[in-house]
């Protein structure tokens, strides 16, 4: 009985979990991989990574999965001239109160879309640090709690270097997954004219979920069930990432965890109670990729992360014993 009622509530999971990705469709054209990756990242309570060219929708893609899903929505344009509490906010005195009061930063949200985050200095970078790991920040000495859920989408320009400084392995590290949008197919992009004509589509979206539903079906992706042959190949897949001879740094335990906990929502949008390792083979260029360094030899090489990954996967053999009897 009990594995048929959690069937059941993986069915309707796979349900919401649709409706939402088509109603974020209506204004992300032609990214419907895109978007899933996005709702995997925040449906696994973690945060995404986004680095592309500009104009090719992150803002929308942010905005749209906050209207989805009744969240409120923020935007920072990071600059060099940000400072850490133009993100966190900071203490104000009040001539009225005679005292110091509290004057929350754009932090304060449950979506917070920061915009070309790699163009701010690394003290600002790290004011998110905090906020993305604890869902807390810290200022003046006093330490302030973040509304849950809490869904950093962080963009960087790939093209545009000038003026930048690059993220450090440790912000990486904190990125669940890291996708490219790219430009749309010219189909979509006719969409999207067609969408610009009639205007800002974006502000018109309807809420589909609200988010005490986001946070009962994240809930539910946690139990879906991980055989251990499933983590055995987690680790391996990882721990490879560590020994390639054309990676300088590897993957951290903090990557285990990532594939771990995106491959459970994955199955869950698939309605199913168990993760197999196609799944896990499916997320793994979004989870590693961002959170391993090449050597010079690899780069003077042209060899990419994604090639090493693919190496990786190729060769790391494949679980077949995945549904042992459970307890």
């Amino acid at each position: 009985m009990a594995r048929e009622q959690a069937s059941a509530s993986l069915e309707f999971f796979a349900q919401d979990f649709q409706a939402v990705a088509e109603n974020v469709e209506k204004v992300v054209h032609g990214k419907p991989e895109v978007i899933r990756r996005a709702l995997l990242c925040l449906f696994a309570d973690g945060h995404l990574l986004i680095e592309d060219v500009p104009g090719v929708g992150k803002t929308s893609l942010a905005r749209a999965i906050a209207q989805s899903l009744e969240l409120s929505f923020s935007r920072i344009q990071f600059t060099p001239d940000l400072v850490p509490a133009d993100v966190t906010g900071t203490d104000f005195y009040s001539q009225r109160t005679e005292e110091l009061t509290f004057r929350p930063g754009p932090v304060f949200t449950q979506v917070l879309l920061a915009d070309e985050l790699n163009r701010a200095s690394p003290r600002t970078q790290a004011a998110l640090l905090e906020a993305m790991e604890e869902n807390q920040v810290t200022v003046g000495g006093r330490t302030e709690p973040l509304e849950r859920p809490f869904f950093v989408i962080a963009t960087q320009n790939s093209v545009e270097m000038r003026g930048t400084y690059p993220l450090p392995e440790a912000q990486l590290d904190r990125f669940l997954l890291r996708v490219d949008v790219g430009y749309p197919p010219p189909g979509s992009e006719v969409d999207i004219l067609r969408t610009h004509r009639a205007g800002r589509r974006d502000q018109e979206l309807a809420a589909v979920l609200s988010a005490t539903d986001l946070l009962r079906m994240a809930e539910l992706a946690a139990t879906v069930h991980v055989s251990e042959p499933v983590y055995d190949y987690i680790v391996r897949l990882v721990g490879a990432t560590r020994k390639h001879p054309m990676l300088t740094l590897g993957g951290s335990p903090r990557a285990s965890i990532a594939l771990l906990r995106t491959s459970r929502v994955l199955a869950a949008a698939n309605a199913r109670d168990h993760v197999r390792p196609a799944d896990v083979k499916e997320l793994a260029h979004a989870a590693l990729a961002h959170r391993v360094l090449r050597t010079p030899d690899a780069e003077l090489n042209e060899v990419t992360v994604h090639d090493v990954i693919d190496e990786i996967v190729g060769r790391e053999p494949v679980p077949t014993r995945l549904m042992p009897d459970r307890r």
